[in-house]
């Protein structure tokens, strides 16, 4: 099934907007219910300066032209796109909101080529991101993109698919599904997907890794790498070799009406303890300032070396293993536009629920 989707494209790590830069202004037109609209959206200094939003609608009543004045004002007064549409006046609103939002997306992607930023991200230093944890936390497992369709972002990375039907490792362009049995099994490109982060790998960094006691020491030695290369980028890391010992979990496909993941990790939670095994951990780092998209720091998947057994990390021990880095500096997500995402509150504090569903056991084993 394929749903509808809005993408929202980063450079830079998500600083463009917060660049100095001189003025820049960006005109988009948009298809409301019975009606153009045009925005004419004006920047400087990486602050919102102006917004002019103008209707074709000759017969539009006082109600809708004074409507496209609020909301214009609203986004220069929030400095954002994102504001409230008016009631009383919401097709014209949203039109004007979308215009806007296609006309800041248009101002920061020239300055990032203007910076140099974009040439390194058509290269493939992207990482793809679908939906947000934030979004998945709070019981969104709606497929947004199919499995065909993330496999064209990227080669390696982690998720989950459609209601959160295990975890997801994606290794040399495969993507893999660990399932509740701890099994592994490879889906059909026409399965869905609700969250993933993933990008076509190239090594920057290695780094050997032995003796590493626990997930603390492993994430300690991990993040050393990352603050010598660069701590505001993301990285994408393969890590090869043998562990003494890993505990994984993965889960039961959910039913509607969801839950919130940490509520049904607490019942649908499987866990399976390996030792002395080879095999590679893919893992994802997001610097700090994407606590609203994502959770900072690491998230590792596993997958053994004949790809039969695998799960999310929740514990390690490391005998022997390298660790090869990929930086990227390039962020792509793709949105549902569906009501129930498009309703959800995804600006609230949901940080202990990521914390309980992303490293609480349940001592349950299949």
């Amino acid at each position: 099934m394929r749903r509808l989707m809005c993408v929202l494209v980063m450079m830079c790590v998500l600083t463009v907007s917060f660049c100095a830069m001189a003025e820049q202004s960006a005109t988009v037109t948009v298809k409301g219910i019975g009606e153009n609209v045009t925005v004419t959206l004006a920047m400087e200094d990486g602050k919102i300066k102006s917004v002019e939003a103008t209707s074709d609608n000759t017969e539009a009543d006082e109600r809708g032209v004074e409507s496209l004045k609020l909301v214009a004002d609203a986004m220069v007064e929030k400095n954002s796109v994102n504001v409230d549409a008016i009631s009383g006046a919401t097709g014209t609103s949203n039109a004007v909101i979308a215009a806007a939002t296609e006309a800041w997306l248009q101002i920061q992607a020239e300055a990032a080529r203007g910076e140099g930023w974009m040439e390194a991200a058509l290269d493939g230093d992207t990482l793809y991101q679908v939906a947000l944890l934030q979004s998945l936390v709070q019981g969104y497992y709606d497929g947004i993109v199919t499995v065909g369709e993330l496999k064209r972002h990227g080669d390696t990375g982690i998720g989950t698919f459609e209601g959160v039907n295990g975890e997801m490792i994606v290794l040399d362009g495969t993507v893999y599904q660990a399932v509740a049995d701890g099994s592994i099994a490879i889906p059909a490109d026409e399965e869905t997907v609700p969250f993933s982060n993933v990008t076509f790998f190239d090594v920057d960094e290695t780094l050997s890794l032995s003796g590493i006691a626990d997930m603390a020491a492993l994430q300690e030695a991990m993040n050393g790498a990352v603050n010598a290369l660069g701590a505001n980028c993301f990285y994408m890391v393969k890590i090869d070799g043998t562990f003494d010992s890993i505990k994984v979990r993965s889960e039961y496909k959910q039913e509607k009406p969801y839950r919130a993941l940490d509520v049904a990790l607490a019942e649908d939670q499987t866990e399976f303890d390996y030792t002395d095994i080879r095999g590679t951990i893919v893992g994802l780092y997001c610097p700090d300032y994407m606590g609203g998209l994502n959770t900072p720091g690491w998230h590792f998947h596993f997958i053994n070396e004949d790809r039969t057994r695998g799960g999310h990390v929740l514990q390690v021990s490391v005998r022997e293993a390298e660790a090869a880095f990929d930086m990227t500096d390039g962020f792509e997500m793709a949105l549902s536009r569906e009501s129930a995402f498009q309703e959800m509150e995804l600006a609230k504090d949901v940080n202990e629920a990521i914390h309980r569903a992303e490293t609480a056991t349940t001592g349950k084993n299949d």
